[in-house]
């Protein structure tokens, strides 16, 4: 590993973890982590809802001294202590930095900011001996060089139409679309639960409605849920019109690594079996692909439109689902967080694992319905990206997770949801 500063510090260094503490530690971070699939946790039977029982029952992220030392471990494998020195060091002189991590496939879902990273200090009797990373810095993850080349983004992402009737500073907002053909509790099903049932959903929908543009238009918040017209050609239309973020809440479907297809990852929306794409319709529904984001219409007729004309990313996207940046995870990394970025977006917030919903705590913690975890990272995630600084104050809402979990050890504020998110940046 390598590291260098820039923005007026100087300095730079490199490190190395011994491949078998590298593999003991991912082994046991992948230990602590939902299988592939599990966002179905309503599938009593099946393989995914196994693997969110065990994170909950005996998974490291949900107990805090087994969280504590998974952290440990995971420090000690990656992160040099040399590197944790310097921060501390320039943090002293002009406040928290900001890293920007490039991580290999093999530990892309490692999450940075839980490192266990040295002693408590003096100063801050709240850490208490914990120190993780996120405590001394905010942390960000950079997108794969080829799509940092100077201009990439600009030459393929297309300006907004400027006889369009909606205003370039609209919200996109995609809030647990209705896949067609699959029930509210089949493995598509709803993520976010009953339409009007969480009052703080429809408070993040009616703040976006006093403060400007809302798509799609709705007379009151419970209309911008579970919508059955949100398909990609309406998202094509209302993104080639303009827009400033993008949240999408829902669900994604994920490759297999080995299989080293990160194209084929997929977003759901409304999308019916005749609409045109890539995918094979499964029951009555066409999922939306990274390949279909980047290529488009190109392989399905002559005179075909590529993903970013037809997709244009606003600067602000979120992808609040399983494994949304799961395209880390492989050698070529063409998912769906690739996907936004090549079509103009500067940030993507995106999740490195599966998600337990708010369901799945309840349901697996015996936590109250009042208690909806979700929604607060949807919620925390939505406040981030309206913010001038999006990467700062995710970052300020982990640590007042963080800072709860160290207090109290509650389920609810465990890092098996807040962890899995992390904003890839350009």
């Amino acid at each position: 590993m390598t590291w260098t500063w820039v923005s007026g510090v100087q300095g730079f260094g490199t490190g190395y973890g011994p491949a078998a503490d590298v593999d003991e530690a991912i082994r046991a971070l992948a230990a602590a982590l939902p299988g592939a699939g599990v966002d179905d946790e309503d599938d009593a039977d099946g393989d995914g809802a196994e693997g969110m029982r065990r994170a909950f029952e005996s998974g490291a992220l949900a107990s805090y001294e087994e969280e504590r030392r998974l952290a440990r471990l995971l420090a000690e494998a990656l992160w040099p202590p040399g590197l944790t020195d310097q921060i501390r060091q320039v943090s002293a002189r002009l406040g928290r930095p900001l890293i920007r991590l490039q991580p290999s496939p093999r530990v892309a879902q490692v999450p940075w900011e839980l490192l266990a990273v040295g002693g408590g200090r003096d100063d801050d009797p709240r850490l208490d001996g914990d120190v993780r990373l996120i405590d001394l810095a905010d942390i960000a993850t950079s997108v794969p060089a080829s799509l940092r080349r100077p201009g990439a983004v600009s030459r393929n992402a297309p300006a907004p139409d400027p006889d369009a009737d909606t205003a370039s500073d609209a919200v996109v907002l995609v809030l647990d679309p209705r896949v067609p053909g699959h029930r509210a509790d089949s493995p598509l099903g709803s993520v976010l639960g009953r339409p009007g049932s969480d009052p703080a959903l429809l408070s993040l929908v009616q703040r976006r409605l006093d403060t400007g543009a809302v798509v799609p238009s709705v007379a009151a918040p419970a209309e911008a849920l579970r919508r059955t017209d949100l398909d990609r050609d309406w998202l094509s239309e209302v993104l080639r019109k303009g827009a400033r973020r993008l949240l999408y809440v829902g669900h994604v479907s994920g490759a297999p690594v080995e299989g080293g297809r990160s194209e084929d990852v997929a977003l759901h929306l409304c999308c019916g079996p005749r609409t045109t794409g890539l995918t094979e319709p499964v029951r009555a529904h066409r999922s939306l692909s990274a390949k279909d984001l980047l290529l488009g219409t190109l392989p399905l007729r002559a005179d075909g439109v590529p993903g970013a004309e037809l997709w244009p990313a606003p600067e602000r996207v979120a992808l609040i689902a399983c494994e949304s940046g799961g395209d880390l995870r492989f050698a070529e990394s063409f998912g769906l967080a690739s996907a936004m970025i090549h079509n103009g977006a500067r940030l993507v917030t995106a999740t490195r694992w599966v998600l337990p919903t708010s369901f799945a705590f309840h349901r697996l913690a015996g936590l109250p319905e009042s208690v909806r975890p979700l929604t607060d990272l949807v919620v925390a995630v939505d406040d981030a990206h309206e913010d001038p600084d999006p990467v700062r104050r995710l970052g300020a809402w982990q640590r007042e997770q963080l800072d709860r979990w160290r207090t109290d050890g509650r389920i609810e504020h465990a890092p098996l949801l807040w962890a899995a998110v992390t904003c890839i940046v350009r």
